[in-house]
Protein backbone atom coordinates (compact mmCIF):
# COMPACT_ATOMS: atom_id res chain seq x y z
CA UNK A 1 0.00 0.00 0.00
CA UNK A 2 1.51 3.59 -1.10
CA UNK A 3 2.19 5.80 1.74
CA UNK A 4 5.20 8.56 3.11
CA UNK A 5 5.93 10.10 6.23
CA UNK A 6 5.40 13.85 7.14
CA UNK A 7 7.92 15.15 9.12
CA UNK A 8 9.60 18.41 10.50
CA UNK A 9 13.39 18.19 10.24
CA UNK A 10 16.08 20.93 9.31
CA UNK A 11 18.81 19.69 7.21
CA UNK A 12 21.83 20.35 10.09
CA UNK A 13 24.73 20.47 7.71
CA UNK A 14 23.25 23.75 6.18
CA UNK A 15 22.42 25.33 9.83
CA UNK A 16 26.25 24.68 10.38
CA UNK A 17 27.44 26.24 7.29
CA UNK A 18 25.03 29.45 8.38
CA UNK A 19 26.35 29.60 11.70
CA UNK A 20 29.85 29.52 9.97
CA UNK A 21 28.86 32.26 7.12
CA UNK A 22 26.96 34.57 9.83
CA UNK A 23 30.24 34.49 12.11
CA UNK A 24 32.30 35.26 9.04
CA UNK A 25 29.92 38.03 7.92
CA UNK A 26 29.63 39.49 12.24
CA UNK A 27 33.64 39.43 12.34
CA UNK A 28 34.00 41.65 8.60
CA UNK A 29 31.30 44.00 9.09
CA UNK A 30 32.15 47.59 10.16
CA UNK A 31 29.22 47.81 12.97
CA UNK A 32 30.45 44.86 15.05
CA UNK A 33 34.20 46.01 14.90
CA UNK A 34 35.75 45.39 18.41
CA UNK A 35 32.11 43.67 19.76
CA UNK A 36 31.69 40.09 21.12
CA UNK A 37 29.09 39.70 18.75
CA UNK A 38 29.11 35.79 17.68
CA UNK A 39 26.62 32.52 17.37
CA UNK A 40 27.62 29.20 18.32
CA UNK A 41 25.90 25.83 17.80
CA UNK A 42 25.23 22.97 20.33
CA UNK A 43 23.61 20.45 18.64
CA UNK A 44 20.21 21.49 18.32
CA UNK A 45 20.47 24.79 19.71
CA UNK A 46 21.88 28.15 19.08
CA UNK A 47 22.79 30.74 20.91
CA UNK A 48 23.07 34.10 19.98
CA UNK A 49 25.75 36.85 21.67
CA UNK A 50 26.46 39.93 21.92
CA UNK A 51 27.02 44.01 23.29
CA UNK A 52 23.71 44.99 23.59
CA UNK A 53 20.12 44.60 22.61
CA UNK A 54 20.17 46.14 19.30
CA UNK A 55 23.58 43.80 18.34
CA UNK A 56 21.48 40.98 18.66
CA UNK A 57 18.54 41.80 16.85
CA UNK A 58 21.20 42.73 14.43
CA UNK A 59 22.81 39.18 15.14
CA UNK A 60 19.63 37.67 14.48
CA UNK A 61 18.94 39.24 11.33
CA UNK A 62 22.33 38.15 9.62
CA UNK A 63 22.02 34.47 11.02
CA UNK A 64 18.09 34.42 9.42
CA UNK A 65 19.63 35.54 6.61
CA UNK A 66 22.54 32.96 5.70
CA UNK A 67 19.41 30.63 6.76
CA UNK A 68 17.25 31.53 4.52
CA UNK A 69 19.99 31.42 1.87
CA UNK A 70 20.60 27.80 2.58
CA UNK A 71 17.30 27.47 1.86
CA UNK A 72 16.76 26.35 5.98
CA UNK A 73 13.49 27.13 7.12
CA UNK A 74 13.49 29.65 9.33
CA UNK A 75 9.99 28.27 11.43
CA UNK A 76 12.07 25.53 12.37
CA UNK A 77 13.81 28.29 14.82
CA UNK A 78 12.29 28.72 18.53
CA UNK A 79 13.89 31.90 19.86
CA UNK A 80 13.93 32.29 23.49
CA UNK A 81 14.48 35.13 25.71
CA UNK A 82 17.17 37.88 25.81
CA UNK A 83 19.32 37.00 28.66
CA UNK A 84 21.90 38.94 30.20
CA UNK A 85 25.30 37.75 31.09
CA UNK A 86 27.69 40.46 32.79
CA UNK A 87 27.65 44.11 32.15
CA UNK A 88 25.97 44.80 28.79
CA UNK A 89 26.42 41.77 27.44
CA UNK A 90 23.40 39.79 26.07
CA UNK A 91 22.80 36.27 24.88
CA UNK A 92 19.48 35.22 23.54
CA UNK A 93 19.18 30.93 23.01
CA UNK A 94 17.27 29.97 19.63
CA UNK A 95 16.02 26.23 19.77
CA UNK A 96 16.26 24.41 16.29
CA UNK A 97 12.65 22.09 15.98
CA UNK A 98 13.28 18.49 15.70
CA UNK A 99 10.52 16.15 14.63
CA UNK A 100 6.69 17.02 15.10
CA UNK A 101 5.17 17.58 18.54
CA UNK A 102 2.02 15.54 19.42
CA UNK A 103 -0.58 18.73 19.05
CA UNK A 104 1.03 19.11 15.87
CA UNK A 105 0.57 15.85 14.92
CA UNK A 106 -3.07 15.43 16.01
CA UNK A 107 -3.81 18.61 13.68
CA UNK A 108 -2.44 17.15 10.79
CA UNK A 109 -4.19 13.64 11.26
CA UNK A 110 -7.45 15.79 12.20
CA UNK A 111 -6.75 17.74 8.61
CA UNK A 112 -6.39 14.77 7.10
CA UNK A 113 -9.74 13.08 8.79
CA UNK A 114 -11.68 16.11 7.91
CA UNK A 115 -10.91 16.30 3.92
CA UNK A 116 -12.26 13.08 3.63
CA UNK A 117 -9.90 12.12 1.33
CA UNK A 118 -9.40 7.90 0.69
CA UNK A 119 -6.17 7.94 3.19
CA UNK A 120 -5.35 7.18 6.78
CA UNK A 121 -3.07 9.12 8.87
CA UNK A 122 -1.49 7.73 11.99
CA UNK A 123 1.20 9.44 14.12
CA UNK A 124 4.44 7.22 14.62
CA UNK A 125 6.54 8.99 16.74
CA UNK A 126 7.80 12.41 15.61
CA UNK A 127 6.08 11.58 12.45
CA UNK A 128 3.24 11.37 11.02
CA UNK A 129 2.43 8.57 8.15
CA UNK A 130 -0.28 8.99 5.87
CA UNK A 131 -1.19 5.76 3.34
CA UNK A 132 -3.79 5.28 0.70
CA UNK A 133 -4.90 3.26 -2.39
CA UNK A 134 -3.23 5.37 -4.82
CA UNK A 135 -0.66 7.45 -5.45
CA UNK A 136 -2.76 10.31 -6.45
CA UNK A 137 -4.25 10.42 -3.52
CA UNK A 138 -1.15 10.81 -1.26
CA UNK A 139 0.18 13.65 -4.01
CA UNK A 140 -3.20 15.34 -3.06
CA UNK A 141 -2.87 15.35 0.61
CA UNK A 142 0.73 16.44 -0.04
CA UNK A 143 -0.88 19.63 -1.58
CA UNK A 144 -3.31 20.00 0.68
CA UNK A 145 -1.17 19.61 4.09
CA UNK A 146 1.13 22.19 2.66
CA UNK A 147 -1.64 24.72 1.87
CA UNK A 148 -3.82 23.98 5.01
CA UNK A 149 -0.58 23.52 7.72
CA UNK A 150 1.50 26.64 6.89
CA UNK A 151 2.82 27.57 10.22
CA UNK A 152 5.11 24.42 10.07
CA UNK A 153 7.30 23.48 7.89
CA UNK A 154 6.71 20.37 6.80
CA UNK A 155 9.19 17.93 4.72
CA UNK A 156 7.47 14.82 3.09
CA UNK A 157 9.59 11.74 2.54
CA UNK A 158 10.07 7.54 2.85
CA UNK A 159 7.17 7.93 -0.28
CA UNK A 160 6.25 4.40 -0.88
CA UNK A 161 4.72 2.79 -3.83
Amino acid sequence: MPSFDVVCEADMVEVKNAVEQSNKEITTRFDFKGSSAKVEQKENELTAYADADFQLSQVRDVLTNKLAKRKVDVRFLDEGKIEKIGGDKVKQVIKIKNGIETEDAKKIVRVIKDSKMKVQASIQGESVRVTGAKRDDLQAAMAMLRKDVADLPLEFNNFRD
